[in-house]
């Protein structure tokens, strides 16, 4: 292709153009892949909200296709407002859908100012379609992989809809883990499950999950935060008051249950049954399993939003850690606490 001033001219709307493929391939990727992870459950509506990003990207990039001055000054809002909204890490990326927006209007009006010229020699349809080609084929090959790939795993999991206490007998691990009720993915009216923070102070006077004087963010955003540590997860904890048969929180301490560890969770992780053969190393990732485990019960209740659990472990001052039912060791903020971050007591048999 010969360089001239008019294929200089063109670049800006072509680079952006690719630019809105590779973003929504990448939230494709993202969304589909969360939605199996976290948005299987309940409702199919509980679903669509990992699909929100991809629309985001895809409409405006097929709007801006077709009418560059709309479609790049729709794009240049949604960059704004994601910078100035979320802020943050968000900021950057917020700036740069701007900036692409921005290259789909200076590509409009180099299409406005053009002079006009004869019918163009007839080329075949994916040259002169190539940008919706690739904008909506690329993002559904990548959905139809994950979902090849992951669908059957979703669709095949174990739920025996008993939400009772269960004794479970795992590779070195014998425990019996709490019923449905405060001692297990406790859900609160805000619409979310207790924090770390929040598990770890229930005994703290005023009895309750409500913020402790002296702990948490400081109020006038100075100074570091104090937050609960892993001594106060085992001394006041939400479940050392539970009642034997683990429906009732008791005002004073029962001390039957406790919350398990990182490495009693993980070793508790199963699929189809079975023990998935999953040991800890102390590290975050990826736990070793024998077979990849599954959010299906005993452990886990299919029909609840939480693919995470608590544990009693502090992994840094700010910071506890998680387990996810696929195995996945993390660690996140202690006042974090969201409709996927749930718990489950334990006790001895």
């Amino acid at each position: 292709m010969k360089l001239t001033r008019k294929t200089l001219a063109r670049v800006p709307g072509w680079s952006a153009s690719v630019l809105m493929v590779v973003v929504t391939v990448f939230w494709t990727y993202w969304g589909i892949a969360e939605m199996y992870h976290e948005g299987w459950w309940g409702a199919w509506t509980n679903r669509l909200p990992y699909l929100v990003p991809i629309a985001v990207t895809l409409i405006p990039g097929l709007v801006a296709f077709r009418w560059p001055l709309v479609g790049g000054a729709l794009i240049v809002v949604i960059g704004l407002f994601a910078a100035v909204f979320f802020g943050g890490g968000v900021t950057v990326i917020g700036l740069a859908i701007a900036l692409t927006g921005g290259a789909f209007v200076f590509d409009g009006l180099i299409r406005r100012r053009a002079p006009s010229q004869p019918a163009p020699a007839p080329m075949p349809w994916w040259r002169r379609h190539w940008r919706y080609v690739l904008l909506l084929g690329a993002p559904l090959i990548v959905a139809v992989g994950i979902s090849a790939a992951t669908l059957p795993i979703v669709l095949g999991r174990v739920d025996d809809g008993d939400r009772s206490a269960r004794l479970i007998e795992a590779n070195g691990v014998t425990l019996i883990w709490a019923p449905e009720g405060p001692g297990w993915n406790w859900l609160q009216p805000w619409g979310g499950y207790p924090s770390w923070q929040r598990i770890a102070l229930y005994g703290v006077p005023p009895l309750g999950l409500d913020d402790k004087p002296g702990y948490g963010r400081p109020v006038d955003g100075a100074g570091e935060g104090v937050y609960s540590t892993a001594a106060d997860m085992a001394e006041r904890n939400l479940c050392r008051y539970l009642s034997a048969d683990g429906t009732t929180l008791l005002d004073q301490p029962q001390d039957l249950w406790r919350m398990p560890t990182t490495d009693e969770v993980v070793r508790t992780l199963g699929r189809h049954g079975m023990n998935a053969g999953c040991v800890w190393r102390g590290n975050l990732g990826q736990a070793e399993c024998a077979v990849r485990p599954d959010k299906e019960s005993p452990l886990w209740a299919a029909d609840q939003a939480p693919v995470y659990y608590w544990t009693a472990d502090a992994y840094s001052d700010d910071q506890g850690y998680f387990v996810a039912y696929n195995g996945m060791v993390n660690a996140t903020y202690k006042l974090g606490g969201n409709p996927r971050h749930g718990y489950r007591c334990v006790r001895e048999p």
